[in-house]
Order: C-alpha cells, then structure tokens, then sequence
C-alpha cells in the first residue's frame, strides 16, 4: 500500500519514522512519500520537503512567512491528489495538517487517519468539528484523550506511547558506562545538568540564556546542552562563548548520564521522566505577564507539561511566563542539586506511576496493525 505521512517537528519525525518502520512489518509492500525528516528518510521512501522548512512557532514568525506557508500548503494539497496514496497519516502539526485533512476530504476519497491527536483538550477546543468532518481514523498517545473525545462523541484509538517504545528501545541496547561515557566525550567528571532548551530557534533564544545563567551558581556540576536535531550547532556558539557549558548531540545518550536536566515543555519533559532524570519545566517567552493572562484565559489545562497532564498531579514544577525568572529557577535547582533527596526521591516514585498509566511499549506496532487492518478490511 502507498502511505502519504506529514510531520512538522523533529518529534513528529522520530514517532513517524518508527510508525513506519512498524508498517514494512505489517505491509511488506509499503511504500512511503512525505513531508518529514532525516529519521523519516533512513526508513526509506520519497521525502518531498524536510520538515524544517515548515516549522514556524509564534504569532510574528508565522505572519513573517505566510507566502512560504501557503505555499508549502498548496504544494502538499496538489501532491498527495497526484499520488493517490492508499492513506493520508497525519502526525500532529495541526494548523497545516487539518488544512490539508480538510483539502483531502473534501476533494479525493482518501481516507484520512491521525496519529498523534491535536491537543485540541488544551485550546482550540472547536477543531473537534473539522476532525468529526474530515479525519476517518484518530489514533491516540495520551491515555486521557480517550475520555476527553468520548465526550465529543468520537471514538478514538488508544495505542500506547511512542515515547516508550522509543527509550525502551534505547536502553535495552546501551551499554556505555559512566566511566566510558565521560572518556568517550571528554566531558569534565562531574555531575550532568541536561539543558533541553527546545526544538525550535524561538524557544531556545527564550529559555537557554537563563538556563545557562542559572548554572553559573553550581560550579561542581557541567550543563550540557543537547542539541536539538533540527537545529545547527553553529546556532548555539553565541551561547557558549564564555560559558562553562558544553554542546552535546544525542539527547538520549546524554539523559542516560544527567543527574538533573531543565527541560522546556514538550515531548522533552516526558522523555526525560521515561529515563527518570528529575527535572524543572522551563518556558520563557516574551512579554511574560501578558502571556501567563492569555494561559489562564484559553488554555483548559491545569499543566503544560506531559509529565504533569498525563499523572493528573504536579509532578514536576513548571515555571512558566512569569514564573519563569532567575529566582525561581534557583529555588528549584537548589531542591534538584543540593538540598531535598526527599524531593528526588518522590519525583521518581511519581514517574514510575506515570509510567504504569502509560502502559508497556509497543505504541508503533499496535498503530501499524490497526491503520493496516482498517485499510485492509474493505478490500477483503
């Protein structure tokens, strides 16, 4: 069959990429064309564009590059009507992916399926009418979604966390010591402080500066900053001139060794819990007060993190907006590093509880067989 899959992140392309790799296992006649990234073309198929080329965050950026997203936009629309795939797979991404769900039903009997749901329980609650219009199949990663699209009368799939199955994957298969880690990487033999500063240029210019300004206070631990795929390391020079840090790509290795990370909101907070690295959430952003109005008037989530959404309870402190300022940071990092195991020790006791709400891996291979036997079916 020909799976047509669009992505608009380096997380959507890690979760697309196993999807795929999952569907050769059920479909040994799959073939592949789509908007993605590097993790998305090892796998095999026909990349038309690289998601980075996509990936504008924030009311300016996007109003900046409007003509490249219409663009893009169009471009998408006019290929998949000329391929004809078997399926459209939608991966998150939702203000250019319901455009393109709603181009695609309304014009070709493609089905449509999404896997990675909108986080429409979060704002824009109304897209539920576009998804009960134009998406045939919803295959879900967060266990409290199921009941947030009951209560909207649509029944959705509920197939576990990629996120598990990924860093399962992962430390099933890694050996290193910390010994041979800090030789291999030439690291200073102190404990590891991961900065997770975000996948996009914005977040990190928000959030990096006051995560590296922070660690100045604890000299007896590195930062280390992981590189975000999608973004070059010439990128970060202007952050490190002067600073103790280090760079360091390959944020799973790195999480393997951290004994503390500052991690901004994302799939991020969620992997860093998965290899129970205690963390703070941070996420500046410009014109914090009027940001953290905006929150409490349109977001309909107690929480930002996945960490906090998915265990239903603070779990992790989130500093946000205008909570997100030096002071605060060093309070938490105080906990974190030097004061509080109890505080540790708790957060790990809540990870593992997450965990289990979570479930066992095999997210990937149980999507793959419910989009093939949806497919499949009919045609029998």
């Amino acid at each position: 069959m020909k799976y047509y899959l669009i992505v608009g992140e380096a997380s959507g392309d890690l979760h697309a990429s196993n999807l795929m790799k999952a569907l050769k296992e059920v479909d040994s006649e799959a073939q592949f064309r789509f908007f993605g990234g590097d993790l998305m073309t090892a796998v095999g198929g026909t990349r038309v564009k690289h998601y980075k080329e996509l990936a504008y965050m924030g009311f300016v950026p996007v109003l900046l590059h409007l003509r490249t997203i219409f663009s893009n936009m169009s471009m998408c629309k006019k290929d998949v009507a000329e391929w004809r795939p078997d399926v459209l797979i939608l991966v998150d991404y939702p203000g250019f992916n319901l455009k393109i769900a709603e181009f695609v039903h309304a014009n070709t009997d493609i089905p449509v399926y999404y896997y990675i749901s909108p986080k429409i329980w979060a704002w824009k609650e109304h897209r539920i009418k576009n998804i009960k219009r134009d998406v045939d199949a919803l295959f879900s990663i967060l266990p409290f979604e199921v009941e947030f699209f009951k209560k909207h009368d649509y029944k959705i799939n509920y197939v576990g966390n990629p996120c598990v199955d990924a860093v399962a994957a992962y430390r099933d298969t890694y050996s290193e010591t910390r010994d041979e880690f800090i030789a291999s990487t030439g690291l200073p033999d102190k404990k590891i402080v991961a900065l997770l500063a975000g996948s996009r240029k914005q977040e990190i210019d928000s959030n990096l500066p006051m995560m590296l300004d922070a660690m100045e206070k604890y000299p007896d631990y590195v930062p280390v900053i992981a590189k975000a795929p999608g973004i070059d390391k010439e990128y970060y020079d202007k952050y490190l001139q002067g600073r103790k840090a280090c760079l360091f790509e390959g944020t799973y290795r790195l999480l393997m060794h951290s004994y503390a990370a500052l991690v901004t909101s994302g799939t991020a907070t969620l992997e860093t819990a998965l290899f129970r690295v205690p963390q703070v959430v941070c996420y500046a952003t410009p014109m914090p007060k009027f940001y953290s109005w905006l929150r409490r008037m349109f977001l309909k989530v107690k929480y930002i993190s996945l960490v906090n959404l998915i265990a239903d309870r603070e779990v992790v402190t989130e500093l946000v907006a205008d909570t997100m300022c030096p002071a605060c940071l060093d309070a938490e990092l105080k906990k974190l590093l030097e004061q509080d195991s109890e505080y540790r020790n708790l957060m790990f006791k809540e990870y593992d509880r997450m965990i289990d709400i979570l479930g066992p891996a095999g997210a990937s291979r149980h999507a793959a067989d419910a989009i093939y036997k949806m497919l499949y079916a009919p045609k029998m």
